[in-house]
């Protein structure tokens, strides 16, 4: 039988080689994610055992007794010299297995993100809901600490966070962050949203909407003059109104929809693409920022409009994916072929088009 290594090993060599996740799964050697790819840490695979003893070694006798129950986990760990993770297990045909997402100590800059000024802007308000949506892995929770980083930074007042799990740890700087972690200092995210509103919170952080009852009482906390700040698993503004409103049934739409035109700020999409100039990812965004004609497209519930208003309103901080694709290929950031998987309307970027935009001397 192969030797294996200790967990903190894989972790370990996870964080040398750049990766974001280590998967640890049956019948497959452990791999690390590295800008978007999976590379092999081993060159034979783990059986069961292998792995289950791998992934209980990282847990107490708290998280096994969950596991046992729920037969899922969210959980975050500390590895001495090597960093903090968190972690989701889950079973896959009767057998355990795990992601680990590396949590790097530093928050980053939001300047060094590659996010467009509205994000800065955003930073200053002192209300309403602002979503920040992605698919898994698409830096989501990166962004979203940037956001509280920088908040600190600017306001005095308190920050409230609803975590699970807390991943990114924050310094207090002007104001007072509170984080609370979902299983452990409160039962679920409904109920950490309705207590922290008797906590004296400027700043209402919920790290996912989930369900209808989390996405109303956060919509309420905005509507009482909070600036509530999330995320949503989609892939772009449109399709992020659409979430919401799918969450509650239709007759409940129209109120929804008259509530959330008047409390919604701001949508920030956001993609990681393979750099083609070095190694790495960059980031590809489209930001829906509200002004009086999105609004009253939210109101009457006109989704099919938002991208065409988008598209006239940059001067208010708005931009769509095809905007930014564009922009990152006539740096030679990306490839044509990510462009055009990327894109919302491929006849923007015809054969000829693309030809003239590779051909662009892209401003400085």
């Amino acid at each position: 039988m192969s030797q294996i290594r200790e967990i903190r090993e894989y972790l370990r060599h996870t964080v040398e080689l750049g990766g974001s996740d280590l998967h640890l799964t049956v019948n497959a050697p452990p791999a690390t994610r590295v800008n978007g790819l999976l590379h092999p840490l081993e060159d034979f695979p783990l059986d069961a055992e292998q792995v289950r003893e791998l992934i209980l070694g990282t847990m107490n006798e708290t998280q096994r007794a969950t596991l046992d129950e729920d037969w899922e986990l969210d959980y975050a760990i500390e590895v001495s010299e090597v960093g903090r993770f968190r972690g989701n297990i889950h079973f896959c045909r009767q057998n355990i297995e795990a992601v680990y997402r590396y949590i790097p100590v530093e928050i980053p800059d939001l300047s060094t993100l590659g996010h467009y000024p509205v994000m800065e802007d955003i930073c200053h308000l002192q209300h309403g809901l602002i979503l920040i949506t992605g698919i898994t892995g698409s830096g989501k929770t990166t962004t979203l600490a940037a956001l509280v980083k920088r908040i600190s930074e600017l306001r005095s007042g308190t920050i409230i966070t609803l975590e699970d799990p807390i991943e990114f740890t924050y310094q207090h700087n002007s104001s007072l962050v509170k984080q609370r972690e979902i299983g452990r200092d409160t039962k679920d995210f409904a109920t950490g949203l309705r207590q922290c509103m008797r906590q004296d919170p400027d700043v209402i952080i919920v790290g996912e909407l989930r369900d209808r009852e989390s996405m109303q009482i956060a919509i309420t906390a905005a509507e009482t003059g909070h600036l509530v700040i999330s995320t949503l698993h989609t892939i772009d503004a449109p399709k992020s109104i659409e979430r919401v409103m799918d969450l509650f049934p239709s007759d409940q739409q129209k109120q929804i929809a008259s509530q959330l035109s008047n409390v919604l700020q701001a949508v920030i999409c956001q993609r990681l693409l393979r750099r083609t100039d070095s190694e790495g990812r960059v980031l590809a965004t489209e930001a829906l920022r509200v002004n009086s004609g999105i609004q009253s497209c939210l109101r009457e519930r006109k989704v099919e409009q938002l991208v065409g208003l988008m598209e006239i309103a940059r001067k208010d901080g708005c931009h769509t994916i095809d905007d930014c694709l564009e922009t990152l290929f006539t740096h030679r950031y990306i490839s044509a072929h990510d462009v055009l998987q990327h894109c919302r309307d491929d006849r923007r970027f015809s054969p000829d088009k693309l030809a003239a935009l590779s051909s662009k001397t892209p401003d400085k």
